[in-house]
């Protein structure tokens, strides 16, 4: 083989290996492009799906599936507040679903015109102008200090554990709480709309008793008053509601 023939066949070899290899990124990029209407979000009570899905899709090949899920693949999220981690998962070429996984947040408590977030241990998650759906306000707990990062300022440490304890009976039970009030002698108030609930400081049946509130509260809507729930009636459930005179 003459020198001439060995140039020209080297040549068609790279040209074949170029054009296999744009071939290749051209069905990746092609193949795998998302159809805008299969994007399904899941887990995320802060953000809308729109904020979720401007979030994961931003950036080159933000709309290629195979590289969303490369991407968030056991990935910790650092830089988008309320959110822990997010995954990305491949059901078809064309379509994606986006998992949120946000910090386990126990209530806010509201400083001047802010919403102050906190963890079970007490520590500051977030603070930000917008209320999230689904965290109570917690109120009768006295603060000293509030920064981002840190503990809030209190004394009242368990009051942020049993807040988280709280909530997490509110979702295992299908319940909204719209405030959770800690009073002086450590007895709990939870607010429904116009409907407060006293639970008095029996933390031992503190479940027997929220167990019970969705058939009170439906009997309950519309109604003002207090459920006074403060001594567990473990043979009858039967509690006294006291309603608001206007």
């Amino acid at each position: 083989m003459s020198r001439r023939t060995r140039i020209i066949l080297n040549i068609v070899i790279i040209l074949a290996i170029i054009a296999a290899l744009l071939g290749g990124v051209y069905y990746l990029l092609t193949a795998y492009r998302i159809d805008p209407d299969k994007v399904f979000v899941e887990g995320n009570k802060h953000y809308t799906e729109q904020e979720i899905t401007e979030m994961v899709m931003d950036g080159p090949l933000g709309d290629n599936s195979l590289v969303l899920s490369l991407k968030y693949k056991n990935r910790k999220i650092t830089d988008v507040p309320f959110v822990d981690s997010i995954s990305v998962s491949v059901p078809s070429r064309d379509s994606i679903k986006i998992t949120v996984f946000e910090k386990a947040l126990a209530g806010y408590v509201k400083y001047l015109d802010r919403y102050i977030y906190f963890d079970k241990d007490g520590y500051v998650v977030e603070s930000s102008s917008v209320q999230t759906y689904g965290i109570p306000q917690v109120t009768g707990i006295v603060f000293s200090s509030i920064e981002i990062g840190k503990k809030l300022g209190s004394g009242e440490r368990d009051y942020f554990s049993r807040t988280l304890d709280i909530t997490k009976l509110m979702d295992k039970y299908d319940l909204n709480v719209d405030k959770i009030h800690f009073h002086d002698e450590g007895e709990i108030t939870l607010y429904f709309g116009n409907v407060r609930v006293s639970l008095g400081n029996d933390n031992m049946h503190i479940e027997d008793k929220i167990m019970n509130l969705p058939v009170f509260l439906e009997r309950l809507d519309g109604m003002s008053g207090v459920l006074d729930m403060r001594e567990y009636d473990e043979t009858n459930g039967i509690y006294i509601f006291k309603a608001d005179i206007d």
